[in-house]
């Protein structure tokens, strides 16, 4: 194939499939704390599912726009930071910020906690420990080569 001028893409970074990997742990993560807070709710479920809506929303715009930064979207990568990484991160750090700041015994954050708080806290933690690991690995030297060289 003389004369024929072609461009072999470079394979795309594991830093980049660790950070789709970690939006999508993220995103499951999230939707699992904001079922549990329905079911939670104590309400009947089809009351507090009409809150999930605008949650499942914003979920699927993320996972779309993660789709294109895996891709090797620039915008998308710069759209998941500052909507993830910043606002998403403020959401989610705010509320368990607020509460071991307004509290004088430490320990009795503990003592009265129930199975499905304890599961609550813990998808919260994975949501955002997912975050804290994605962001970021999609700024690594080679996830950086890669995006710009798209």
């Amino acid at each position: 194939m003389t004369g024929t001028a072609f461009s072999v893409s470079a394979p795309r970074p594991r830093a980049v499939t660790v950070a789709f990997g970690g939006l999508v742990t993220a995103l499951a993560a999230g939707a699992a704390e904001g079922l549990l807070r329905a079911i939670r709710g104590g309400g009947e479920f089809g009351a507090t599912a009409a809150g999930l809506l605008p949650r499942l929303a914003i979920y699927l715009v993320v996972g779309a726009v993660a789709l294109y930064m895996v891709n090797g979207s620039r915008v998308a990568r710069a759209l998941l930071t500052v909507g993830i990484g910043v606002v998403g991160l403020l959401s989610l750090i705010i509320e368990p910020l607020a509460v071991v700041l307004s509290t004088d015994d430490f320990a009795a954050l503990f003592t009265g906690l129930s199975p499905s708080s304890a599961v609550l806290a813990g998808c919260r933690t994975v949501h955002i420990l997912a975050v804290v690991i994605a962001i970021p690995a999609m700024y690594t030297p080679a996830a950086h080569r890669w995006f710009t060289q798209r």
